[in-house]
């Protein structure tokens, strides 16, 4: 966990630095301050239980071997958390991308009112199980222009989309058009 919390304290500093693009005491001391919030708000967000047993096989009683074993699975541990964050940061770029596309799309459709319209709510199937999984699959839906999510149905794996404009009723036709793109990094991130 001390682990987690440094190298999000890192990160979060990084970019309030880059963010601010300066480099003056007030600034350092806010990117402290909103490193430090941010590592102990957010170390436990990205980390699942890995089901790693650190104990060798009772058949092999070496404790050198024991010792090595347990620092394999620390560091694959490691290692597969890194990759969540990797992932992270490679979702933020398409995230962005699909807001960018929506935004356009929305500006077109207010430059050119006679353009037709299908509002409605449609209903969209999702594999992701995590609370945070699905929460960042909302927001994702909700902040992207031109859907808003209505409802989860967590049991069923069903979201409920109001869409602007609905090209498909179709389950999985709407699910392919709108969670997908997010989902298949969502789901190497949170599950």
């Amino acid at each position: 966990m001390v682990k987690t919390r440094i190298t999000l304290f890192v990160l979060a500093f990084l970019l309030w630095i880059f963010l601010h693009w300066s480099v003056d005491a007030g600034h350092l001391a806010g990117g402290v301050l909103v490193g430090i919030f941010v590592s102990f708000m957010t170390a436990g967000l990205f980390k699942k239980d890995a089901g790693i047993s650190r104990k060798s096989p009772s058949a092999i009683t070496s404790s050198d071997f024991r010792s090595s074993m347990a620092d394999y699975f620390i560091l694959s541990h490691t290692v597969k958390n890194m990759k969540r964050y990797m992932w992270f940061f490679f979702y933020i770029p398409v995230f962005i991308w699909e807001c960018l596309k929506a935004n356009l799309e929305g500006a077109w459709r207010v430059a050119h009112p006679s353009l037709p319209i299908r509002p409605g709510i449609v209903k969209v199937k999702t594999t992701l199980k995590s609370d945070t999984g699905l929460t960042f699959l909302a927001n994702s839906l909700t902040l992207t222009p031109g859907t808003m999510t209505v409802d989860i149905d967590r049991e069923r794996g069903f979201l409920y989309v109001h869409w602007v404009d609905v090209k498909s009723e179709d389950i999985d036709k709407a699910t392919e058009l709108l969670v997908r793109r997010f989902e298949r990094i969502l789901k190497r991130i949170f599950e």
